[in-house]
């Protein structure tokens, strides 16, 4: 999952993973209240680029006002109305819950808003597993791409639920790449002790590999964040692993420190952050108004190749 750049020019690591997704027929979306112009244009680029096929639920005066406003073309695209926010993301949910869509797409509205409706127990999109947030970005300078989780929806997530963080990056790594990916759990030393728990976490997690609980990946841990990536801090640390200095998804222990991670890599190192949250019943797509074209269109990318893979383990889910 590494690409390549010629000399002076910056190669998109999302080239690959747009492409891969523009292979496949476009996949039908629930974009909940595309209430401004960075929203509404992020659905239909989507669309235009032959990711998805949007349906966009939110008022549909407003939101024609907007396209006309700034010049976004709605041809052909369905709208379902309704009256504001909240109201939209209930109805976005219930035309998932009713096989009306395989991805649901976050519009203006705040997340925690879309989530909450998510959440609900009895008319939300819940399954067993976790449901966590993944980061797919592309670093300048570093050779892979970086999936970091959770950094944006399980605060501080105890065992159980890091199990199902862990299992739903691997999942999303393959459901996009070939391979099983290399995992690091991270915390502060690469030593367990009972003064830092993120590493008896991260040592847990590990086992749990072993014992069959989490499957498709390669699993070490605790790991600071040095040593993950980068190779020659751990052959200095004497750190000897598969995943050592050679990370793919890297495991943060709470949110705050995802948060933190993935927002020094975007405003310190300039990398795009394609957003998407898993374990729900369909892949749920965040973007933020930050974003560059890019980094949407990798969202929507990545969400549609998940949604097929599920689609392929489950053939009655097709739209």
């Amino acid at each position: 999952m590494s690409q390549p750049a010629s000399a002076g020019t910056r190669v998109s690591k999302y080239d690959w993973l747009i492409a891969s997704a523009q292979a496949t027929d476009p996949v039908v979306t629930i974009v909940a209240h595309p209430c401004s112009e960075s929203a509404l244009r992020g659905a239909i680029g989507a669309r235009q680029a032959g990711l998805i096929t949007p349906v966009l639920v939110g008022p549909a005066a407003k939101i024609h006002a907007i396209a006309a406003e700034h010049d976004i073309d709605l041809a052909d695209t369905e709208i379902v109305d309704a009256a504001h926010s909240h109201d939209a993301a209930s109805t976005a949910i219930a035309l998932v819950r009713e096989g009306r869509g395989e991805l649901l797409m976050k519009g203006s509205l705040p997340t925690d808003e879309l989530m909450r409706a998510v959440m609900a127990s009895a008319t939300g999109l819940r399954t067993a597993r976790r449901i966590s947030h993944v980061f797919v970005m592309d670093v300048p300078g570093h050779a892979d791409t970086l999936f970091i989780t959770d950094a944006g929806i399980n605060i501080f997530p105890d065992l159980d639920a890091k199990r199902d963080i862990v299992q739903n990056a691997i999942d999303l790594y393959r459901a996009i790449s070939t391979g099983e990916p290399r995992v690091a759990i991270l915390s502060a030393i690469e030593t367990v002790t009972t003064k830092i728990p993120s590493t008896i976490d991260a040592a847990a997690l590990c086992k749990m590999a072993d014992r069959g609980q989490i499957t498709g990946g390669v699993l070490d841990g605790p790991l600071a964040f040095d040593t993950a990536i980068d190779a020659e801090a751990a052959v200095i640390k004497g750190i000897r692993s598969p995943v050592a200095g050679r990370a793919q998804i890297l495991v943060v222990p709470d949110l705050e420190a995802g948060n933190m991670l993935a927002k020094n890599l975007t405003f310190l190192s300039k990398a795009d952050a394609a957003g998407i949250v898993l374990g729900a019943r369909v892949p749920i797509i965040l973007t933020s108004r930050a974003d560059s074209v890019r980094a949407r269109l990798a969202s929507s990318a990545a969400a549609a190749l998940y949604a097929g893979a599920l689609r392929r383990a489950d053939p009655s889910t097709r739209v």
